[in-house]
């Protein structure tokens, strides 16, 4: 008899226990599961008020639609599900910050939290107006097809060299503590030159001139279908100061990291440069610039992004469109 009253109540006090230690994957909500903690979270001091913080891509559990980055149990920001870092900025002096990231998925689950990272704030640095000296001369090569490795002299500066940023084609895409000179740069296309240069900071924010280019090409194939927009297309419309306009709509490529520029074709030649403000659209994107006045042109027009790399992106197909046509 007293069996058989032990055995339910080991089995309840089990998973009792079990619940209350968690997974360390997501929790669930009606069957469903969130997405699990963020890996690889790293935190470096940008300036005497800033903090460079980086993270893994969550790929386990649903689509990550978020990811919101904590500074102690506060919320500083929110980042898109396509971007894996942020600058947290607006911070003290001579601090030390610890910082988390969590991840949420298009129903609003909100997985665990990362592990936590700390990072100081250096002291801030009265009138200095002196930028940091060039990074010497890098050097790098590829590790795979998508990574390369970057190392590079130290910059030398009057106070200290708080962080380098790694630029590629003028984009900032990877920054690292001022003691670092070589680096790693993941999330890159399989077949891909690439152009990178390095520039140091010091506590005040100034920035120092560009290193010397490095030039490297990533091993293997990439035909660029997968990086151009989708779903694009293209009408008129007539507006009140008589002018014609053209009406682009589109969805963004599904790349690692948040497209914030398009390059618009027109005939043939470049007609525009389309430059996100603020936090670019998410999903179906539109846009809309002038054509003339007259009526009955007939024009080719398709587009491009600049990808989170540095690289532009495929084309995405060309639409002709029609002035006086509407829609």
């Amino acid at each position: 008899m007293r069996r058989v009253l032990l055995r339910p109540l080991l089995v309840c006090g089990t998973l009792l226990l079990v619940a209350s230690c968690g997974w360390s994957g997501a929790a669930e909500e009606g069957g469903a599961r969130a997405p699990g903690a963020p890996a690889g979270v790293t935190a470096a001091a940008g300036s005497a008020t800033s903090v460079h913080v980086m993270w893994n891509a969550v790929t386990t559990g649903p689509g990550v639609h978020t990811y919101e980055v904590y500074r102690g149990s506060t919320k500083v920001t929110e980042v898109p599900g396509s971007q894996h870092m942020v600058d947290v900025t607006r911070l003290k002096p001579s601090t030390v910050y610890v910082f988390t990231v969590r991840a949420r998925d298009e129903d609003g689950r909100t997985g665990p939290a990362s592990r936590a990272v700390r990072a100081r704030t250096p002291v801030a640095t009265a009138a200095d107006r002196s930028a940091p000296s060039r990074p010497g001369t890098a050097t790098g090569r590829a590790v795979g097809s998508r990574a390369v490795q970057l190392s590079w002299s130290a910059a030398r500066d009057d106070r200290a060299v708080v962080s380098y940023d790694i630029l590629q084609g003028g984009t900032k895409i990877h920054s690292v503590g001022g003691a670092q000179t070589a680096t790693v740069v993941t999330g890159l296309r399989p077949g891909t030159r690439y152009t990178f240069t390095v520039r140091a900071r010091d506590a005040a924010d100034n920035l120092s001139p560009a290193s010397p280019a490095v030039r490297l090409a990533t091993p293997g194939t990439d035909d660029g279908r997968n990086t151009a927009p989708t779903g694009f297309t293209a009408g008129t419309h007539h507006a009140d100061d008589g002018a014609y306009y053209a009406d682009l709509v589109w969805d963004p490529p599904q790349v690692d990291g948040v497209i914030t520029e398009y390059l618009i074709e027109l005939d043939g030649a470049t007609a525009t440069s389309l430059v996100w403000g603020g936090e670019p659209p998410r999903g179906r994107s539109r846009y809309s610039f002038y054509l003339g006045q007259r009526a009955g042109e007939e024009h080719r027009v398709r587009l491009r992004p600049r990808l989170p790399d540095g690289t532009w992106g495929g084309w995405s197909v060309e639409r002709t469109v029609t002035t006086g046509r509407d829609g």
